[in-house]
């Protein structure tokens, strides 16, 4: 029976099976599909196409720095368009299989400067300043299924879902939607190599979780974006669309967030919990900071989300607590106990550069910047 909520999705009424006929055709040894994965100028969005290579590539120095139509992404004028992609990380590629690759990279103005959404590179300077000190970091990444009426995927079309309380965690056709699309996108992480730990329903229906790290340094943001960029892909397959806006609907409804664990090596050590005090000290003097660095509008994003209500803090004041869902630092409970561990920010709206937050994490908690 057809999905009525799908029925004007041109990619979801296309006949898979005829697609396989191709796909499963054998390639040759020595060609390679590299798919280039970019941040368009939005700092919210990824572009990508494919080139063929005649090898196998194993780190991304090895792949050639290509170029693209920076006017058409919001990076470029028509009159000086090209801009450059310079290969940064390599993941197997889920959807072609065999050697064929998804290549995360970071882009760059014709006169060789970063372009203006190009976090990466002053974050991997950081990272850089900071790796004696072992940075890890997890990011819990929310987002919401659409249908193509921009409709959360299973809503009443012309009404509302029962009130928030079942659908955390949910089972049940009445309870979760699409959970087709999860665990693709699940199993197709784990094919390309992305860490991945785990995935859950979240609070409002429609909308869900995923958890990647833990990650050292630099390679989070590079994770997460490719994370991302996979879902998209998984749920073009189905005609669904997925939306990172922190509150995509209006009202008593939870928004969305990237809620990003972070811990040093002190912190993770015996008697760490006063390394995580210091660096908590340290974020509360460094409030609006971190919230221009936690959406890529400069905190106008989270100011629909931070209210203070639907498990969020105020975007207006800082707060920490143990095991506070309603704080801007939440220190888990079995951190508490054990007296090491990890925080966790709950300020990062779901549609943030994690490139932007991890930096701003380690300037002020490492840096002292």
């Amino acid at each position: 029976m057809p999905n009525t909520t799908l029925e004007n999705s041109p990619n979801a009424v296309l006949n898979k099976s005829v697609a396989e006929r191709y796909m499963h055709l054998p390639c040759p040894e020595n060609k390679v599909k590299a798919t280039y994965i970019w941040i368009d100028g939005t700092g919210e969005n990824v572009r990508a196409k494919t080139r063929t290579v005649d090898f196998v590539p194993k780190k991304p120095e090895e792949l050639p720095v290509w170029n693209y139509d920076g006017s058409s992404t919001y990076q470029a004028e028509g009159t000086n368009s090209d801009t450059y992609l310079c290969p940064v990380a390599i993941y197997n590629d889920p959807f072609n299989g065999g050697n064929h690759k998804l290549v995360m990279c970071d882009t760059y103005k014709y006169n060789k400067k970063p372009t203006e959404t190009n976090h990466r590179h002053t974050c991997l300077q950081a990272m850089e300043a900071a790796k004696d000190t072992k940075p890890w970091f997890g990011i819990e990444q929310e987002y919401t299924l659409l249908d193509m009426d921009m409709r959360p995927l299973g809503w009443p079309k012309n009404g509302f879902p029962g009130p928030q309380g079942p659908y955390y965690c949910g089972v049940g056709a009445n309870k979760v939607y699409a959970r087709d699309i999860v665990e693709s996108h699940y199993s197709a992480c784990l094919y390309a190599g992305i860490n991945i730990a785990g995935t859950n329903a979240e609070v409002m229906p429609a909308q869900w979780e995923y958890q990647v790290g833990p990650c050292e340094g630099i390679s989070i943001g590079d994770e997460l974006w490719v994370s991302r960029y996979i879902l998209h892909r998984v749920a073009e397959d189905f005609g669904v669309i997925v939306t990172f806006d922190p509150k995509p609907i209006e009202g008593d409804w939870n928004g969305a967030g990237a809620h990003t664990n972070f811990s040093t090596k002190a912190m993770r050590e015996d008697g760490g919990i006063i390394e995580i005090e210091k660096a908590i000290d340290k974020l509360s003097r460094n409030h609006l900071r971190h919230i221009q660095a936690y959406d890529p509008k400069g905190g106008k994003d989270n100011e629909r989300r931070l209210t203070g209500r639907h498990e969020t803090s105020s975007i207006h004041d800082f707060s920490a607590g143990v095991a506070n869902r309603g704080a801007s630092i939440r220190i888990p409970r079995g951190c508490a106990e054990d007296k090491k561990g990890y925080l966790e920010d709950r300020r990062p709206s779901s549609n943030c550069d994690p490139y932007a937050v991890c930096e701003a994490l380690v300037r002020t908690c490492i840096l002292d910047e």
